[in-house]
Parts: C-alpha cells; structure tokens; sequence
C-alpha cells in the first residue's frame, strides 16, 4: 500500500485508523489541526499541523511524500453545536472538504475514503437502515457531510476520482492496548458519558425518555467498535487502491443495537461500580431504533466486525477512561 495521507489523524477515529494501518506496515502521514484532535494520539513520525484548506501545504505534503490516496476524517461533529451555528459546519465540513478535495485532483491524487455519517439518513422510517434509504438530515452536520457526498459524486464523474463514502452509527470504544481512547470537549457520546459517572466525575447519567416502544423503554443505538471502523476504512482504501470499486457508499454497523438501559447495566457489570442514572424526558428528534444494515460492505469489501460486542467495547473503553481520567493529559493513573 502507498503512503497514506490521514487528515484528521489526531482524533478519535482518525487515530485508531493510523494506528491499524502502521500495524500494516503502511507509510501514513497525518494533517490535523488539533482544534479537536490530540497531538498525543499520533501515532506517525509524518505529522503537519495544518487546516485542509492550505492549499501551500497541503501540496507540499502531496509532493513530499509523493501521496496517492487520502482519507479524509477532518470535521466539526458536534450535533448540537452544528444546530446553533450552521455556517461554521458548512464552512469548516461542506466547503473546506471541496477546496481540499480540488486541490488533491489537481495534484493527481484521486484515490479518496470519506468519513461520513448515519446523520444523512435523518429520522429513517424503519429498521436496519441501508444505503438505499432517503437521505434527509435534519441538522446542518449531517447536511454538511451529505453535501461533501454528493460533491465527490459529481467530481468524481467529471475527473475520474476513485471515493468510497462510510455512513457509519455510534463509534465506541478503545484501542485493544489501552494506548488509544475517546478525549472529546465537550463529551456528547454515551458510552463516555456513563464511565465518566462511575469513576465519580459525574452526579449521573441521564436517560431522556424511558417509555420509547422497544424492550426496556429507552433508545436502542448500533454501536460499533472504533477498530472495527477503522478496518472498514482500511478494506475501503484497499479495494480503492485495486481498482475494484469507483465509487460507493457504504454503511458501517453491527446489524443489532443496544439499548441506553443496556449500556448503562453492562457498565455496571465490567466496571464493578453502581452507576447513578435519572430519568429526565424525551429529546426532540430522537428515534426509537436506529440500527445499520452493513450487508452491502460485508458483501463488496469482506469486512466483517469482530471487537463490536458490547462487553469487548465497554471493557476496552473502561481500560482507557480509568487508566485516563482526564483523556491524554492525565498524569494521575487510576
């Protein structure tokens, strides 16, 4: 495999994925700007701190290091924040990503992995969700990633650019040898969320609706481990780089869920600690069930996941947050 260009390497995903991919002995050079990355989660010797649209730079890091493949994990991915302030995800996501993507076919570099999300299904009207479902967000970060799809489409009609685009749902957990974990500011995921009150640093989780029509009341989610989408990520590139596929997109999931009540039980368990919970009421916008169909990956690419069991994720996230109560500028070990 050729040297790898990573852009947003330094971030939760982007980091584990650099991680796999140098355990392949592949040559990676990442580009972050560490707005919400970590300088201590990179994994490469090849680092440029950077924004994606320096155009100077990044066609330096192009001829330097004589990059012909990217994958491209650099954006903002707050919900809420993308809700408050939609210019600021159009500009940051939607319109730095084109400039970026012009640059890299300019420079003749037109193989490309995107990193989008389940946020473009929007409020899907039934369970498991695939690719072929109607994409209709109802936040600026998931418009803001479908825009950058429908971009790659038409450019890549037009100049002959090789792109694959992986929607994936609820990323969790840790790398395996507890050196790589989730470090967001401020946190919004789950699983984080829940390990956080049981070392203490929280009163309590909230549950936001208990009486959701499923098993227990409460939300049911597909999680999948951060190892196994990067290794979607890593079979994308390669089938990429084969020449065996021009352009698709692709979901990456489990097939299954867990409910909010089930991550909070199984916690309980791995951890050894009483979680304190509170019922509060529903959030807006909030489905039941969201759960992926990834048969169309498993059937093009092979890609199977293998750490996505719920006890293999909170146990290797659990090995993270309690070896790193402050995320990568802790100092005290638990």
């Amino acid at each position: 495999m050729s040297t790898v260009l990573v852009t947003g390497g330094a971030g939760y995903i982007g980091s584990h994925t650099v991680q796999e991919l140098l355990k392949q002995g592949t040559k990676v050079v990442v580009l972050d700007n560490l707005s919400t990355g970590h300088r201590e989660a990179i994994q490469t010797p090849y680092f440029y701190e950077g924004d994606i649209a320096d155009h100077q730079l990044v066609q330096e890091i192009i001829e330097r290091h004589q990059i012909e493949s990217v994958i491209h994990f650099a954006a903002k991915s707050l919900v809420s924040e993308s809700i408050y302030q939609p210019e600021l995800y159009f500009r940051e996501n939607t319109m730095k990503s084109c400039a970026f993507f012009e640059n890299l076919i300019q420079n003749e570099v037109k193989r490309i992995v995107f990193s989008s999300t389940a946020a473009v299904y929007g409020i899907a009207d039934s369970n498991p969700i695939s690719e072929t479902a109607s994409v209709l967000p109802v936040n600026p970060y998931g418009e803001s990633k479908l825009m950058i799809e429908k971009y790659l489409h038409w450019v890549g009609k037009a100049h002959d650019v090789k792109w694959i685009a992986l929607r994936y749902f609820n990323a969790s957990g840790a790398s395996i040898d507890g050196v790589l974990g989730e470090d967001h500011e401020p946190e919004s995921h789950l699983i984080p969320l829940v390990l956080q009150t049981a070392l203490g640093q929280r009163e309590g989780i909230s549950i936001y609706g208990n009486d959701y029509p499923t098993t227990d009341g409460t939300c049911i989610r597909d999680y999948i481990h951060v190892l196994d989408l990067a290794q979607a990520h890593i079979e994308a590139l390669k089938a990429l780089q084969k020449g065996e596929i021009q352009q698709n997109i692709y979901n990456v999931g489990t097939g299954s869920g867990y409910s909010v009540s089930d991550i909070i039980d199984k916690a309980e368990q791995v951890t050894q600690r009483k979680i304190a919970k509170r019922i509060g009421s529903r959030r807006d916008g909030d489905p039941p069930v969201l759960v992926a169909d990834s048969t169309k990956l498993q059937e093009h690419l092979g890609w199977q996941p293998h750490y996505s069991d719920l006890a293999t994720i909170l146990q290797s996230a659990w090995n993270w947050h309690s070896t790193h109560p402050n995320g990568y500028k802790s100092r005290i070990r638990l």
